[in-house]
């Protein structure tokens, strides 16, 4: 037998096994990804489209997906990502401000601090 063409047959055969792994392990990551999909979860579609699921059809595998107000009709397989629900609730009340962060702070300014300011 050729040793040299065993070797790159194997090789090729071993390539071949490791990207159908792959695409097997992203296929099931997808699916399972809109399984999970749910109405009020925020999602980005594969053209960048950020938007709220409106409706989840899955016997005609489309999202209905909210846009600020526009209603639109995407397959399920135009989801890309669904952002996690904790990161935005942490974003919204991080930007809060309350009254009492623009109170003035009650600091007596004594003789010395004002002939610092006076400079």
């Amino acid at each position: 037998m050729n040793y040299n063409l065993i070797l790159p047959l194997i090789i090729v055969v071993a390539m071949l096994w490791f990207m159908s792994r792959q695409q097997k392990k992203m296929k099931n990551q997808q699916q399972t990804m809109q399984n999970s999909l749910a109405k009020g979860a925020e999602v980005v579609t594969i053209g960048g489209l950020h938007a709220v699921v409106d409706n989840v059809n899955r016997e005609a595998k489309t999202v209905d997906l909210d846009a600020e107000g526009v209603i639109l009709t995407f397959e399920l397989s135009a989801i890309r990502t669904i952002k996690p629900a904790a990161a935005t609730t942490t974003d919204n009340q991080e930007t809060k401000t309350s009254v009492e962060d623009l109170k003035p702070t009650d600091t007596k300014i004594t003789s010395d601090d004002q002939k610092d300011q006076d400079k």
